[in-house]
């Protein structure tokens, strides 16, 4: 028997059904954006929702070109009900303590606004990878909203 393709993979298997999967640049990120708004505009996520969640990516797309290195990977899925955009980078790392609480400027910070807004818009937001000053490298920032 010959087959026409891969097997598809069930979704609680493979973590969720790729939408979009690209590597970039400070270059790309313009066509980045389009292409995360195209696919979560498909996938049924609706405005306000949409535009927002197309900002956060777009704002932690650029703190990897800006802050680590100047390329990135984004990895966005669909898992279950919810739209997930998995953004890693090769760069010094962090955690979230660094996120500001208040919206940066209030607070005296004068950094971390785009992280900040990330965490607010996301329904799940989580940071991982090496942490500043341990030697390690590399961070991976996801963040999910439910389709509503």
């Amino acid at each position: 028997m010959v087959s026409s393709g891969p097997a598809e993979v069930p979704a609680e298997e493979s973590g969720g059904r790729r939408l979009l999967q690209r590597r970039f640049t400070a270059r790309l990120l313009p066509q980045l954006r389009l292409l995360v708004e195209e696919c979560v505009a498909r996938e049924g996520l609706c405005e306000p929702r949409r535009g927002e969640f197309v900002l956060a990516v777009d704002e932690i797309a650029g703190n990897a070109v800006e802050h680590a290195g100047g390329s990135g990977r984004l990895e966005l899925r669909r898992v279950g009900d919810e739209l997930e955009c998995r953004i890693s980078d090769a760069g010094p790392g962090f955690s979230e303590e660094v996120i500001p609480e208040l919206l940066p400027g209030l607070d005296g910070a004068t950094k971390g606004r785009g992280l900040w807004l990330a965490r607010l818009v996301a329904d799940r937001f989580a940071v991982a990878g090496a942490a500043a000053g341990t030697g390690a490298t590399g961070a991976v920032v996801t963040l999910a909203v439910r389709l509503r």
